[in-house]
C-alpha cells in the first residue's frame, strides 16, 4: 500500500473512532472527567487496533492468506475431477451409472487397457482425452503438429484427432473410436456421442445413466 492510501486508512479508523467515542458520550451523558477518561480509553483502543492492522499488512499475513486462498481456488478449478466416484452397477446387460455430487456422470472405464475415467457428456460430438490420459492409453499424436478447430462450450479449441483401439466401461466394448486430444481439456476426459451412439440405448432413468450395449 502507498503513503496516501496509509493515510487514508489512518484518517477512516480515526474518523470511525470519533464518531463511536461521541456516539456513546452523548448516550451516557457523563461528568466530563469521565467523559474525558473514556475517551481516552477508546482513542489508545482503536490506536492500538489500527498499529496491529499496519503491522500485519506491512509483514505480508492478509497478502499471504490471499495468495493461499487464490492458490487453492486456481487448484480446485484446474482440477474438475471428482477425487472418487460412485460405483456403476452392472445390471442384465446394461450399466447404471449413478449421479455423482457434481451432478454429473462419471465412469470409470479403460482406454486401450489402462484405467481412465470419464465424464459421460451427451452434448459432445466427440470422445475426448486429456493429454495424460492420452499419453498413458499409449496413442500416437503430435501437440507441435498443426490441429483442427473445434468448437466447445467454451469457445474454439485446437485439438489433434487420433483413434483409440478399444475403449471399455464395464461391459461397453467399442473398437477403433476417433477421439480427439487438447491441453484445454485439462485432466477431463470425455466419452461423446460418437461412442453413445453406438449403444442399443442410453438415458438417464430415476438419476442414474444408464447405457445399454
Amino acid at each position: 500500500m502507498d503513503v496516501s492510501g496509509d493515510q487514508a486508512m489512518s484518517s477512516l479508523w480515526y474518523v470511525l473512532a470519533l464518531i463511536l467515542v461521541g456516539s456513546a458520550l452523548l448516550a451516557r451523558r457523563a461528568p466530563m472527567a469521565g467523559l474525558l477518561r473514556m475517551a481516552l480509553f477508546w482513542v489508545v483502543i482503536f490506536a492500538v487496533l489500527l498499529m496491529l492492522f499496519k503491522l500485519g499488512e506491512r509483514s505480508g499475513l492478509f497478502s499471504a492468506q490471499m495468495q493461499r486462498e487464490g492458490a487453492s481456488s486456481s487448484q480446485q478449478s484446474e482440477s474438475p475431477t471428482p477425487a472418487s466416484v460412485p460405483t456403476a452397477q452392472v445390471e442384465g446387460q446394461a450399466l447404471r451409472i449413478p449421479m455423482a455430487p457434481d451432478g454429473h456422470f462419471w465412469v470409470e472405464g479403460t482406454v486401450n487397457g489402462t484405467p481412465t475415467r470419464f465424464l459421460i457428456d451427451s452434448g459432445a460430438s466427440i470422445t475426448a482425452l486429456s493429454v495424460q490420459s492420452a499419453r498413458n492409453a499409449g496413442l500416437n499424436f503430435d501437440l507441435n503438429a498443426p490441429g483442427v478447430s473445434m468448437m466447445t462450450a467454451n469457445g474454439r479449441i485446437a485439438v489433434q484427432r487420433a483413434s483409440v483401439s478399444t475403449l471399455a466401461i464395464g461391459p461397453i466394448r467399442a473398437s477403433d473410436i476417433d477421439i480427439v486430444v487438447s491441453p484445454t481439456f485439462g485432466e477431463v476426459n470425455v466419452i461423446g456421442m460418437n461412442m453413445l451412439s453406438r449403444l442399443d440405448s442410453w438415458g438417464v432413468q430415476n438419476g442414474e445413466m444408464v447405457l445399454t450395449p
